[in-house]
């Protein structure tokens, strides 16, 4: 005759392993293929080491890409189901990418989301890849474990944005006004206008190199380009003027 003490024991052994089991597969069936659109590598290796450990965070990332050509080549290559892509990247800037993207963007089997994740917090690059397509847009202060949570609510089809950033959207998108043409901002590149901004912000040229991941030098070409674009002469009058148009 056989011990019901052992029984209910062996039941309960049953019923929790069933329980580990089915908890693991609701583990492992949390996925999501990422490819990593950015221009500097030491950041890309960076999220990679973040948020690319697949058995922990269910992220798989499948490809990286340093510029829009690049970015297109792969995406078109991997399909994977989130792009994370920086907003600043030489060939046209993540527009560019999200414009060459748009087929597969629209695609309704297997669609290809955006996330943007950025340096930037300005108010046009924001508004700029929402308009392009982009789900959502995350500033590079968002820690891994936000980024993971982000990444697959953008696979659910959900918008996601870095709080502050939420409010250019919804004020851009309640305008039905087009918003007027500055000539003399569009004579400037994305970085330029990404390094005009912290520098009208007070940043010193160090700062601005290593929050850009560039070198000191190509800072100091970059604000000689902008003065010279914009006829100004020092930095002084560049954030009267980038203050005047609301960039700061």
């Amino acid at each position: 005759m056989s011990d019901p003490t052992e029984e209910n024991g062996t039941a309960g052994a049953a019923e929790a392993a069933a329980s580990t089991t089915a908890s693991g597969a609701g583990v492992d069936a949390r996925h999501v293929r990422v490819v990593l659109v950015d221009d500097h590598r030491m950041f890309r290796t960076g999220v990679q080491a973040e948020i690319g450990r697949t058995e922990e965070t269910g992220v798989e990332v499948v490809g990286e890409a340093a510029d829009v050509d690049q970015a297109v080549t792969v995406i078109t290559a991997t399909r994977p189901e989130v792009v994370l892509l920086d907003v600043h990247l030489p060939g046209g800037g993540g527009v560019e990418v999200l414009r060459r993207c748009a087929p597969l963007m629209a695609d309704a089997e297997q669609p290809v989301r955006f996330l943007a994740l950025s340096v930037s917090d300005a108010a046009e690059d924001v508004i700029g890849v929402i308009r392009g397509g982009a789900r959502g847009y995350v500033t590079k202060t968002i820690t891994g474990t936000d980024l993971v949570n982000s990444v697959f609510r953008v696979q659910e089809g959900d918008a996601v944005f870095s709080p502050r950033l939420a409010g250019f959207v919804l004020d851009a998108f309640a305008s039905t006004d087009a918003p007027p043409v500055d000539e003399d901002l569009d004579r400037l590149t994305q970085r330029e206008r990404e390094v005009l901004r912290l520098i009208a912000r007070g940043y010193a040229y160090k700062e601005i190199a290593k929050q850009l991941f560039i070198s000191v030098k190509t800072v100091e070409s970059h604000v000689s380009a902008v003065l010279r674009k914009l006829q100004l002469s020092n930095r002084h009058e560049l954030t009267r003027w980038a203050t005047a148009r609301r960039l700061v």
